[in-house]
């Protein structure tokens, strides 16, 4: 058995309740053993971790993530051989972990022998649930074919068949599809989006009766959920109707879908930072200008149905879309959620106890207690005080995964107790 106690930090558990000064984590075989001040841990042979007068949180979760892809300006893209990609990854893997995530929701085009990669440790990232790729129709949100002729949608292989489908034959191939290829959870495109080149946020994508055959094949044959880029209110309507568990991004939320996400249970990944992030990269060359005309438009409605839902009482999870915008900001997602009305201790928590829950690992991780996975940060600014330190990377300065220490940009202490 081998242990390690965290000590000399202040507690953030992902409860929600007070910090606890002087707090010591001890860890046992990549899960935590115990928890509470160092003289009421038992007492062991234990490697030290100090966290320096830190902040001890949970490892961070994102819920809405494309670990796969970044966006680049279209000759770049165009002139990149396929599998490049694959390489250019670990170095989104890596930021992600430094940023302090630990656990990520990829919303698409990442297959199951890139997660196999990274749980086999061949690779350092985090760890995934995969959507492998969202289901869409022609003309929708995820098919990029433009009208040159020209068609920009990613290609399929093997590992990865395409998304699209129209009607419920072809939906219900789609989905078992998917399954097949090893998805963790489904995803659709249940509305247009800012990204697309032929659809708009408010145009309604899939009718009720196939978002209802995508929940029930994703069921009844695996057990797996069903998440929902959703932007349009009759959109979001429907897939809440269909008994779809997650609603992504949500930007033109009304009064009837807040009321049925509560009635229903859903889940709302905001991604907030997401337009901001494609306003952001205005001179990049990375964005087309339809996208940017779309993302000024949304950009404060989407802040505005946030909040909405978030006074209604909705259960918020933190995403991001990382992918639309650089792998390793996905922690400024927590000062607009606060700027929009959460307190940062309820930032925190979405990024933990209600991320892990929306993922279905509420019993494993997201809270830093006996019997869960090992998974800590240590950041070395007060989060409740200033929510924006998490966005600067050096400031997490020993992210935990399954118990081993992944990152630490101090010197190791070796020291024994």
């Amino acid at each position: 058995m081998t242990y390690t106690l965290v000590k000399n930090g202040t507690l953030i558990d992902g409860k929600g309740g007070e910090p606890v000064k002087d707090a010591a984590v001890l860890l046992k075989d990549g899960k935590i053993e115990a928890v509470g001040k160092l003289g009421d841990l038992p007492q062991v042979d234990a490697e030290v971790l100090d966290a320096d007068g830190g902040f001890i949180l949970p490892g961070l979760i994102d819920t809405h993530v494309h670990m796969m892809m970044e966006q680049k300006p279209l000759q770049q893209k165009m002139q990149t051989p396929f599998s490049f990609k694959f390489y250019q990854a670990i170095d989104y893997f890596k930021k992600t972990i430094d940023a302090g995530i630990t656990s990520v929701r990829d919303a698409g085009f990442t297959d199951a022998g890139v997660k196999q990669a990274v749980e086999e440790g061949l690779v350092l990232g985090p760890r995934m649930q995969i959507s492998v790729n969202p289901l869409t129709i022609t003309g929708g949100h995820g098919d990029k074919w433009m009208r040159s002729g020209i068609d920009l949608t990613d290609p399929s292989y093997p590992a990865m068949p395409s998304g699209l489908c129209d009607g419920p034959d072809q939906v219900h191939q789609k989905v078992r599809e998917m399954l097949r290829a090893g998805a963790d959870i489904i995803k659709v495109h249940a509305t247009g989006g800012v990204m697309s080149p032929t659809d708009h946020p408010e145009f309604t994508q899939f009718s009720q009766e196939e978002l209802e055959i995508m929940v029930r094949e994703a069921t009844y044959r695996r057990g797996v959920k069903v998440m929902a880029h959703a932007q349009g209110a009759e959109g979001v309507k429907n897939a809440v109707r269909a008994g779809i568990h997650s609603i992504e991004h949500g930007i033109y939320l009304d009064d009837e879908a807040i009321e049925l996400m509560l009635e229903h249970g859903t889940y709302l990944v905001p991604t907030l930072l997401a337009p901001v992030s494609v306003l952001e990269q205005a001179e990049s060359g990375s964005i087309p200008p339809y996208a940017l005309e779309k993302s000024r438009e949304v950009v404060d409605i989407h802040k505005e149905s946030f909040s909405k839902a978030y006074k209604a009482g909705v259960k918020i999870a933190m995403g991001t879309d990382a992918g639309v915008m650089p792998h390793g900001t996905n922690l400024r997602e927590l000062d607009l959620m606060c700027q929009a009305g959460m307190t940062p201790m309820e930032a925190i928590v979405v990024t933990t106890k209600v991320a892990a829950e929306c993922m279905g690992w509420g019993d494993q991780l997201g809270t830093v207690e006996p019997g869960k996975k090992a998974d800590l940060v240590i950041a070395s600014t007060d989060p409740i005080t200033n929510i924006r330190g998490l966005e600067n990377t050096d400031n997490i300065v020993t992210v935990v995964k399954d118990g081993n220490v992944v990152k630490d940009v101090r010197e190791k202490v070796t020291a024994r107790v």
